[in-house]
């Protein structure tokens, strides 16, 4: 069953906890801590394993609601990150 969500949700809040997770804050108040570390490590691409690179993983900021690393080299759908998928 596909869950239906009624309104825009939005990243409001982004913060690094440890090695590739970030604890997410959610327009509607919902929390996520997402483990990016699988995605990082399973991908080939040289633009995105370079976010292995810790120092490159932690440059994330919040542009209109999204999560961004580098002008959108590395992001996600905001949809995704809200159910905790990626």
């Amino acid at each position: 069953m596909t869950e239906v969500i009624d309104q825009i949700i939005d990243i409001n809040k982004a913060q690094y906890i440890s090695d590739y997770k970030l604890k997410l804050q959610f327009s509607d108040g919902e929390e996520q801590i997402i483990d990016f570390k699988p995605f990082l490590s399973k991908s080939r691409h040289p633009d995105i394993r370079k976010y292995l690179d810790l120092d490159e993983f932690k440059n994330f900021s919040i542009v209109d609601g999204n999560l961004d690393w580098n002008d959108y080299e590395l992001c996600f759908p905001t949809i995704d990150l809200y159910r905790g998928q990626i």
